[in-house]
C-alpha cells in the first residue's frame, strides 16, 4: 500500500499549530510501524486552567479523504483527531482500560484509508461491530466526531496546510449505545438537545450519565 506522509515543513507547521491552539507539549506518543500514514500523538499536559490531558494526532491529515463532490469546496479532505482525558489518566499504560483512547485515535486516523471513505463533523463510529464496550470499566461503545475545542475553549479553526488545502481538527466524543441509536435516528443536533448545557464536558468521564436513558 502506498504511504501518505507529511513533509518536514508540513510537520513543523502542524506542530506549531497544535501548540498555538491546544498548548505546549513535550511528550509525543510515537508510532513504531507506519504502513500507510505515520500517526504520532502530541500529549498536551494538564494546566491550572485546563486540568486535563489533550491528545492530538498529527499524521492522519497527510491522507486526502474521499469526500463527496458536493462537499468539495469546504476543504474537508484532511483531518486530525483529538481526545481529552482526566489528569489522573495513566496515558503511559498499555492496559486496555487506559489505552483505548489512543487506540481509537489511530483507528479514526486509518478508517478513511481502509474503507475508502471520509470522516467529518457529526459522523459516528461503533467501536466494535458486535457493540462491545471499548473497555471493561466503561459502557462506552462508540464515538461521535465534533469540532474540537482548544486552549481558550474556542472551536479550533482548520489549519491552512497549503494554498488549497486545510486540516480540520475533530474531537472524539464517546457515546453509549442508546445515544448512538438516538443520534442515528434524530441527527447530531437531536442528540445534543438531550444534553443539558451544564453537563456537556469534552473531557472523557467513563462513568458519565447516559443522556438517552
Amino acid at each position: 500500500m502506498k504511504g501518505f506522509f507529511y513533509s518536514q515543513r508540513e510537520i513543523s507547521k502542524i506542530e506549531a499549530y497544535i501548540e498555538k491552539e491546544f498548548g505546549e507539549y513535550q511528550t509525543v506518543i510515537h508510532e513504531i510501524v507506519s504502513p500507510d500514514i505515520h500517526v504520532d500523538i502530541a500529549v498536551v499536559p494538564p494546566t491550572d486552567d485546563q486540568p486535563y490531558y489533550k491528545l492530538v494526532t498529527f499524521g492522519a491529515g497527510a491522507f486526502k479523504m474521499n469526500v463527496p463532490r458536493e462537499f468539495g469546496r469546504r476543504k474537508l479532505e484532511r483531518a486530525e483527531y483529538v481526545i481529552f482525558l482526566p489528569k489522573d489518566w495513566d496515558i503511559h499504560s498499555d492496559k486496555e482500560e487506559d489505552y483505548w483512547p489512543i487506540r481509537y485515535l489511530k483507528v479514526m486516523a486509518r478508517l478513511p484509508i481502509e474503507c475508502d471513505t471520509w470522516l467529518g463533523f457529526g459522523h459516528s463510529l461503533s467501536a466494535d461491530e458486535d457493540g462491545k464496550p471499548v473497555a471493561e470499566n466503561t459502557k462506552f461503545n462508540s464515538f461521535l466526531l465534533l469540532h474540537s475545542v482548544g486552549k481558550e475553549n474556542q472551536v479550533v479553526e482548520p489549519m491552512r496546510l497549503g494554498l488549497f488545502s486545510r486540516v480540520n481538527f475533530y474531537q472524539l466524543y464517546p457515546l453509549y449505545q442508546e445515544e448512538l441509536d438516538y443520534k442515528i435516528e434524530h441527527s447530531t443536533a437531536g442528540l445534543f438537545e438531550k444534553i443539558d448545557d451544564d453537563e456537556l464536558d469534552f473531557v472523557v468521564n467513563i462513568n458519565r450519565r447516559n443522556f438517552c436513558l
